[in-house]
């Protein structure tokens, strides 16, 4: 079989020269051990930028036969640039595992990956033990995000980034979901075939800053949120009928009070309930224009990412 190791970097230069040397000892294993072929190979992706990575990948080259490079022509984000990565790399491999480049992930788990794939599974999950390297808001968030979308139904593995291993055959039908929006950790699931998860211990940055600050996160989680499931607008038809009920409630209530002579002139209560209604609806615009916006972006058809140069 066939492996090649997908890594999409943004303003890696710090870090991705020790990557490479890890990776490489990876690999060289896997061939020695005839695990997989010796025309094995690690493909980079630079998703624009704007530091000395794309440089180093064009040195990588000159030093590894097995180093092959995709230069976008502009920052798409993640998951394009690992999408691209995933469709270039599938036209002649037969496996292909992703990692990003940070060192975060234990590449010593690609062994068990591949293990587990000539067990008959098409896609092996690498998910982490626990979160200790994670400050308190980012550990409590993510857990929250996981339980989220369990709840509104979308199929998601715990504790799993990107960290993967796909087959080809599984590749081949992920190419067939056209979507812009993308959010993979989603959409991967969705292919339903026989998959299982390793564990590992994830480690901090070997080197550099996290390429997902806070607001990357929060647009991170409303996209994977909004493009897997219409539960939230669900929601919001499920609050409107409970506030109408509500609404009933108050209306016998100022009923029974005005024919009781118990009425009181309630400036307070009218001001709240203004302000309630009030952001009710401007929540409930603001979800509706989010998914408008996707059924926009979508209708547009515009290509996920332009490849500007390509080192086979």
């Amino acid at each position: 079989m066939k492996l090649i190791i997908v890594v999409p970097c943004y303003n890696e230069e710090m870090v991705i020269i020790e990557t490479n040397n890890q990776l490489q000892i990876v690999l060289n294993k896997l061939i020695n051990e005839n695990k997989v072929t010796a025309e094995s190979s690690i493909l980079y992706i630079d998703d624009g930028s704007n530091d000395n990575t794309w440089n180093l990948i064009i040195k990588l080259r000159n030093d590894f036969d097995n180093i092959k490079g995709l230069k976008l022509s502009k920052n798409v984000g993640h998951q394009n640039a690992l999408l691209a990565g995933l469709l270039t790399a599938k036209i002649d491999n037969d496996i292909v595992v992703s990692i990003d480049a940070d060192l975060q992930d234990d590449v010593n788990v690609i062994f068990k990956m591949i293990e587990e794939f000539y067990k008959g599974n098409e896609i092996v999950y690498g998910a982490r033990n626990s979160r200790n390297f994670d400050s308190f808001f980012k550990k409590h968030t993510a857990i929250l995000f996981y339980k989220l979308m369990c709840f509104l139904g979308a199929e998601t593995i715990y504790n799993h980034a990107d960290y993967r291993l796909m087959s080809k055959k599984s590749l081949d039908e992920l190419s067939n979901f056209n979507e812009r929006n993308l959010f993979l950790r989603g959409m991967i699931p969705l292919l339903g075939f026989s998959s299982t998860t390793v564990f590992y211990d994830r480690q901090s940055r070997f080197a550099g800053v996290s390429k997902y600050p806070l607001i990357k996160m929060m647009n991170f989680a409303l996209n994977g949120i909004t493009s897997m499931s219409v539960k939230p607008l669900r929601l919001i038809f499920l609050l409107g009928i409970i506030i109408f009920f509500i609404s009933i409630g108050m209306f016998v209530y100022i009923l029974l009070s005005y024919f009781t002579g118990n009425a009181i002139a309630g400036w307070s209560s009218l001001i709240l309930s203004v302000w309630f209604l009030g952001s009710l609806i401007l929540i409930s615009v603001g979800v509706l224009g989010e998914y408008i916006g996707k059924i926009y972006n979508e209708t547009k058809d515009r290509p996920r990412y332009i490849i500007e140069k390509y080192l086979d």
